[in-house]
């Protein structure tokens, strides 16, 4: 089974402020979310950790060239 996260424990895991995560969402930069009620989102452990790889840089040329680590 999945677990998920919601947007505090979110934002605590990715040491953001809960205002960050949120304008990530509106903006589509952060991680996949799922809407689990009309007022209520949550994110998936695994999206949130494939999210964090696919920005993952063995160092700044990298990141400029737009390869990640793998």
């Amino acid at each position: 089974m999945d677990e998920y996260l919601d947007e505090v424990a979110l934002a605590k895991r990715l040491k953001l402020s809960r205002r960050s995560i949120q304008r990530f969402r509106t903006t589509g930069e952060g991680p996949p979310f799922v809407r689990v009620g009309q007022r209520r989102v949550a994110y998936r452990l695994a999206d949130v950790e494939a999210w964090a790889e696919a920005r993952t840089f063995r160092h700044r040329a990298a990141e400029m060239a737009g390869k990640s680590r793998k």
